[in-house]
């Protein structure tokens, strides 16, 4: 066994005034350049992703949303696969008075594009993000997908097939339309092939204070190797816990 490091506590970590919205971009900073992926979850106390109502907004708190809001709001781009949008019916992401000035220094777009991972292109074109979002709608596709879905997606987002799907595919095609700074949400399975790829920069994990049982939330293949992260830093409100985590050698 190896020997054991030092244990701190207890709580509070982090100390001081409660963080304002603005604090929190601090706390959460992208890099000056290059391309940096986020993956952000929520987990219970039982290792749940979802209540039993199959959201992820049913396991999550105020303090919670803060951090989400937080991480969002200077993100070029918002990855999730198909199941994700289907199953958290994703709104419109709008671009936000307070961050325009913000954003346009930075040479971003006045709000982050969504991103969608879908192999069938059987996706939810009633929901409202297609059409309301303040950027056109992305969606990633293998291509040779059944020429009718392709042509429904084109109508409400712009289509980017790819000869590969894998993480890499993926992640090149969104840097390469200069949406370096990357928030994925999920689901599990595309957070865990993009960890498996060694993709993922930073992991920004919430602890919420209940249990849910774990019906609703899907596994996962096991990981080729277990992938180590070292912490960054822990936020706690509303007796949730909000941990940022970051690669090794990032």
């Amino acid at each position: 066994m190896s020997e054991a490091g030092p244990v701190h506590g207890p709580l509070p970590l982090t100390g001081g005034d409660p963080l304002t919205e603005d604090d929190l971009l601090q706390v959460y900073p992208w890099p000056g350049s290059g391309a940096w992926l986020r993956a952000m979850m929520v987990t219970t106390l039982d290792g749940a992703a979802a209540g039993p109502d199959q959201l992820s907004g049913s396991v999550s708190s105020p303090a919670d949303q803060l951090v989400f809001n937080a991480v969002r709001r200077d993100a070029d781009a918002v990855l999730i696969g198909a199941g994700t949008l289907r199953a958290e019916q994703y709104t419109p992401m709008r671009a936000k008075p307070a961050d325009t000035a913000r954003r346009e220094a930075a040479g971003q777009l006045p709000a982050p594009v969504i991103a969608v991972v879908s192999r069938s292109l059987d996706l939810p074109w009633q929901l409202p993000v297609w059409r309301e979002s303040t950027h056109r709608p992305l969606v990633l596709a293998p291509a040779g997908v059944d020429p009718g879905r392709l042509e429904t997606a084109r109508e409400h987002a712009d289509v980017i097939e790819l000869d590969r799907t894998d993480p890499e595919a993926i992640v090149g095609a969104l840097v390469q339309r200069s949406l370096t700074r990357i928030v994925c949400e999920g689901g599990p399975r595309l957070l865990r092939d993009l960890v498996a790829a060694d993709l993922v920069d930073e992991a920004d994990i919430t602890v919420s204070p209940v249990f849910a049982g774990t019906e609703t939330s899907p596994p996962t293949p096991s990981l080729p190797r277990v992938n180590r992260f070292r912490l960054a830093h822990v936020l706690h409100g509303d007796d949730t816990l909000m941990l940022r985590y970051l690669a090794a050698g990032r």
